[in-house]
């Protein structure tokens, strides 16, 4: 494929990739669809404590950035400049989402694909316009990165999430505070939710609410309640400055809470083989305070094992939000240009990944089988763009390096075994999601004409490559979930060889959405949305031969369907034929208790 005019071959180290045998380019055809606008995006409406909502709760935007219950004008970004477009958000997937504080000023992000609407992408549009964008196609080490417009140039920006330094009503209470229905009868709140009314008129065949607990009193301004992690004995749960653990049969405390000199900033998504996190927490409550706290915690416990501290790093490099991720017994502290690798068993700090190249910092990390490295590169010059690494989680050695086109930024990594990217062109109002193979070069990139619907979070200063949930991957296949669309929506699977799609499932209800949550074999875990008479689901699919037939492995009661579906920012897992449920904001509303956390059984 001819690359565009005055662009230099790209690729690991600037050599070129060997491209996949194409035809002569064509006119773009609107290879992913024409997108709507995104939807307006503000503060969340007021959550209730643990009752019904009295209102809908605003529509996820997919995969922007979700709203939050902060208001405060956000701080600018490292070098003070500014964001490029995409999901971003407070503290990743991950028990399955929980968002973190966007950074300040981040534009309007493309969506996932394209939207409805007219499927001709040249219709009623000027030929400067058509010109424009049949120039706009970018190579990617040989691969074309497609081009879709936003349309409408009066598109909302994103509300402010939370800001670097907090306000008064940040400050926490000089008592530490105890969720209500803690099993025993203590706790604060007085009268609390009477989990024989989330079961009442429970029909043959539905699950029951195994039990129900109320969330913590969080500030004025709101508190992110990061995390969900599920073993055989404990389901554990943060909130605000506290970790919480029941037991889960029936929803018993099995150990005190924790309760942190801080807010909890960020914390491992999955736990290691020997049930075990890490929390990063404030080093206390000050304008000033940073997230330069690590704990490693025993899920199963609640024992404390080997705590560090940050240290204090370069002019720029900043600790105010920090990103976890774990690859084998590698824990990656990433901060806002610089990262330190822990060996998360014993503690012991393995290496720290700063600055290299020509002007180039870590912006974010992922983990998982691997561990990937997002750079920024010379952002104060006109040659700005990012670059992608594996490391060594051992040593921190770069495997590779792969150069990605000024102009595009990677946003999020959907999977990291294989490497498939998300990434945003601002200037553009682009959008490109990008298979690599095990050196770093192209393998596929998605051809599709839906709009696809992940949600997505980010950091404040570090990009949070693991924030989005509502996709799965395997080795050969991508699973997103199509923008709603008359209540309903399909998971569309995607070959990752070739970039095209492979087939598609309806959600199972015709007035709620379907999105994936893992993959389990040979079969996809898939999450179906309560609707406002029935309760949610989880449904397998399987994910080879010709059926598409989904099974059903647990139906939540249609009298908590409210409830449920009020969970509008959410962390969930089904484990052992339990299904949880639980928030990741609170708005720290003083005159209603929030929910934190509902079990569901048979």
């Amino acid at each position: 494929m001819v690359q565009p005019p005055d662009q230099p071959p790209q690729g690991g180290y600037g050599a070129p990739q060997n491209p996949p045998p194409q035809s002569q380019p064509q006119p773009p055809q609107q290879p992913y669809g024409y997108p709507q606008t995104p939807p307006p995006q503000g503060p969340p409406a007021q959550v209730p404590g643990y009752g019904y909502p009295q209102q809908q709760p605003p529509a996820q935007p997919g995969p922007y950035t979700q709203p939050g219950p902060y208001g405060q004008p956000q701080q600018p970004g490292a070098y003070a400049q500014p964001q490029q477009p995409g999901p971003y958000n407070p503290a990743s997937q991950a028990g399955y989402g929980y968002p973190q504080s966007q950074y300040p000023g981040a534009p309007t992000p493309p969506p996932v694909g394209g939207g409805g609407g007219s499927r001709n992408l040249f219709k009623g549009r000027p030929a400067v316009i058509i010109g424009a964008a049949v120039a706009a196609l970018l190579v990617v080490g040989g691969t074309v990165f497609a081009v879709t417009s936003l349309g409408d140039d009066d598109e909302k920006k994103p509300v402010a999430k939370e800001s670097a330094s907090p306000t008064e009503d940040d400050k926490p209470s000089t008592s530490p505070s105890v969720p209500v229905n803690q099993g025993d009868g203590s706790g604060d709140g007085g009268e609390d939710l009477d989990v024989s009314d989330l079961n009442a008129d429970r029909k043959t065949g539905e699950a029951k609410v195994l039990w129900y607990k109320s969330a913590p009193d969080a500030p004025g301004s709101g508190a992110s309640a990061p995390g969900l992690w599920v073993t055989d004995k404990v389901a554990v749960k943060a909130a605000y400055k506290q970790l919480f653990a029941y037991n889960v049969g029936d929803g018993n405390p099995a150990w005190d809470p924790i309760e942190f000199e801080g807010k909890i900033c960020a914390v491992t998504p999955k736990a290691t083989s020997g049930d075990r996190i890490v929390v990063s927490y404030q080093s206390g409550t000050g304008d000033n305070a940073e997230c330069d706290q690590l704990q490693q915690i025993d899920l199963n416990t609640g024992d404390k094992g080997w705590s560090a501290e940050l240290e204090e790093g370069d002019l720029f490099d900043s600790a105010i939000s920090v990103g976890l991720s774990v690859t084998g017994d590698t824990l990656m502290v990433g901060r806002s240009q610089s990262g330190t690798a822990y060996d998360i068993n014993t503690g012991k700090k393995l290496f720290d990944k700063k600055s290299y190249g020509q002007s180039c910092y870590p912006a974010g990390f992922a983990g998982a089988t691997r561990l990937i490295s997002v750079s920024s590169c010379a952002v104060t010059t006109d040659k700005e763009h990012d670059e992608v690494q594996e490391l060594d989680p051992r040593t921190g050695k770069a495997k590779w390096t792969r150069k990605i086109p000024k102009g595009w930024k990677v946003e999020h990594a959907y999977s990291v075994d294989p490497v498939v990217l998300y990434l945003t062109n601002e200037e553009e109002n682009t959008w490109n999601i990008s298979t690599l193979k095990a050196d770093g070069s192209t393998r596929s990139q998605v051809e599709s004409d839906d709009s696809f619907a992940p949600e997505c979070d980010g950091g404040i200063l570090t990009r949070d490559m693991q924030g989005c949930t509502g996709v799965a991957a395997d080795a050969n296949t991508l699973y997103l979930p199509t923008e709603e669309k008359d209540g309903t929506n399909e998971i569309v699977a995607l070959n990752l060889s070739t970039g095209k799609e492979k087939w598609r499932v309806k959600s199972p209800s015709s007035d709620a959405e379907i999105s994936p949550v893992r993959i389990e074999g040979s079969k996809l875990i898939a999450y179906v949305e309560s609707s406002r008479d029935a309760g949610g689901q989880v449904v397998s699919v399987p994910t080879t031969g010709n059926s598409r037939q989904a099974t059903k492995l647990i139906q939540m009661p249609a009298s908590a369907a409210e409830i449920e579906s009020s969970f509008y920012s959410k962390a969930i897992d089904y484990v052992d034929g339990r299904f949880y449920i639980s928030t990741t904001l609170l708005n720290g509303v003083d005159d209603a208790k929030e929910k934190l956390m509902l079990a569901y059984g048979k």
